[in-house]
């Protein structure tokens, strides 16, 4: 289930795919137009920020950017730093696998197997839309339309 983290930190990333190359988003700015509160924001950009999807500026007209184009960084990605394995429990997990205590048959547990369709179906989708994917979904039709020389 995706948090409030990660819905946040999804909606703050559609932002900055919207802002003009070479310009800076304010942290005020992305909570104001996404409804998302300034402090968890900030913590959700410093997030990001180590993990290399955004960089910052500080100071006056500092602000917040992709660090990648939108079209290289992966829904998958940024759910990942903000939400951790994609999996609905551990020995499902490809990145975090911790195999269960009361489970004496992995290969044959039911649930596991389940968890593990899950996990791939959940991972299929996000791995393969990029943000620039999720950008366009939000864009008004009017500009979907338009031609930029």
């Amino acid at each position: 289930m995706l948090t409030n983290k990660g819905k946040y930190g999804l909606k703050a990333m559609v932002h900055l795919a919207g802002v003009e190359p070479g310009a800076l988003a304010q942290v005020q700015d992305i909570a104001d137009r996404n409804a998302i509160p300034k402090k968890f924001l900030d913590q959700i950009l410093s997030e990001l920020r180590n993990a290399g999807l955004v960089f910052s500026k500080k100071g006056k007209g500092g602000g917040y950017a992709l660090a990648q184009p939108a079209h290289k960084i992966s829904v998958g990605q940024i759910v990942r730093v903000l939400d951790g394995p994609l999996a609905p429990i551990q020995c499902a997990s490809v990145t975090a696998y911790r195999p269960c205590d009361d489970c004496g048959d992995e290969k044959g547990c039911a649930v596991r197997l389940m968890m593990v369709k899950a996990r791939n179906a959940i991972a299929e989708v996000l791995d393969s839309h990029t943000l620039a994917d999720m950008r366009a979904l939000s864009d008004p039709p009017e500009l979907a339309m338009s031609y930029h020389i």
